[in-house]
Parts: structure tokens; C-alpha cells; sequence
């Protein structure tokens, strides 16, 4: 089995669908938020306001080409952010199938209703702010991938049980 790779926007459910989809395969669940997080011994948020988005992003990179020695089967939750380098998007190919579960505007502020974790949505007006980001990086979502999801309407069980039986055919 290949690696699996979850990218999408803030809220899409990469984690909880990766989490799900690795129990039903038998195979380690990874996040490379939370992976950053271990390395840096700070925050994301921390990350951002400390060392600035350009450092967090080479962050990232560096992990992909970790990830990229390892062997055992896996499936892999990305951040919203990652897939915007061409570097990493080039990488996750390499890694692994590109899943890409795409949600709409009116999700994502429903997911994140009161989130105040997400560094790029802080400040401002969240929903054009949101607007905007879809606006850049559903396309690039898309380029990356080799299956899209609609995520928009089903649950994270739906989506890791879809997920499954792909990977069993």
C-alpha cells in the first residue's frame, strides 16, 4: 500500500478523516502540524507570530522530505498551507496518493466558528479572508491531487470508509 496524503483547507477534516481512515487500514496515523509542533517544542500560533510564516513553511518542506524516507505504509494529514510551495507539491507526489477534501466557503466557517487557533484567519474579516484563501489554494489543491473529495456534506466516517474501499480495489 502507498502512503496517503489528506490536504484540503482549514476545517476540511484532514485529521479527523486521517485518524479514521489509519484505524481502518491498520497503518500509523501522521500530521504534520503536530510533527512541526514536536520539532519546534512551540505552537503553531507561536511559530507564526516568533519566527514568522516563511520559517513555519520551511518547516513543512523539511518534514516532507522526512516523510519521504519512510517505508511503512501511512496516511498523512497536511496542513491547509503545505500544498502551496510546488516543492511540496511536487514532493507529495512522490510520497504518496494525493487526496484532496474540498469544502466549501460556508464549512469552513461553520467548522471554525470560533476557533482561534488558525494564525491566517485571525484579524480582519474571516469571511472574506476565507474567501480569499479558497480563492488561491483550491486550485492548487486540485493540481496536487490525485482524487478529490466533496467533503462538504459527509461525515469524517463517510469520508474514511469511501477512502477504504478505494484502496481496496
Amino acid at each position: 500500500m502507498r502512503h496517503i496524503i489528506l490536504t484540503g483547507f482549514m476545517g476540511a477534516g484532514k485529521t479527523t478523516v486521517g485518524k479514521l481512515l489509519a484505524q481502518k487500514l491498520g497503518c500509523p496515523f501522521l500530521d504534520t502540524d503536530q510533527l512541526i509542533q514536536q520539532q519546534a517544542g512551540m505552537s503553531i500560533s507561536r511559530i507564526f507570530a516568533e519566527k514568522g510564516e516563511e520559517t513555519f513553511r520551511s518547516l513543512e518542506t523539511a518534514i516532507l522530505k522526512e516523510a519521504w524516507t519512510q517505508e511503512e505504509a501511512w496516511v498523512l494529514s497536511v496542513g491547509g498551507g503545505l500544498p502551496m510551495r510546488e516543492e511540496n507539491r511536487r514532493l507529495l507526489k512522490r510520497i504518496g496518493a494525493v487526496v484532496y477534501l474540498r469544502v466549501n466557503r460556508d464549512t469552513v466557517l461553520r467548522r471554525l466558528s470560533g476557533d482561534t487557533t488558525r494564525p491566517l484567519l485571525s484579524g480582519g474579516n474571516v469571511e472574506e479572508r476565507v474567501d480569499s484563501l479558497l480563492a488561491v489554494r483550491g486550485p492548487l489543491y486540485e493540481e496536487g491531487a490525485d482524487l478529490v473529495v466533496d467533503a462538504d456534506h459527509k461525515t469524517p466516517d463517510a469520508i474514511a470508509r469511501e477512502l477504504r474501499k478505494l484502496w481496496d480495489q
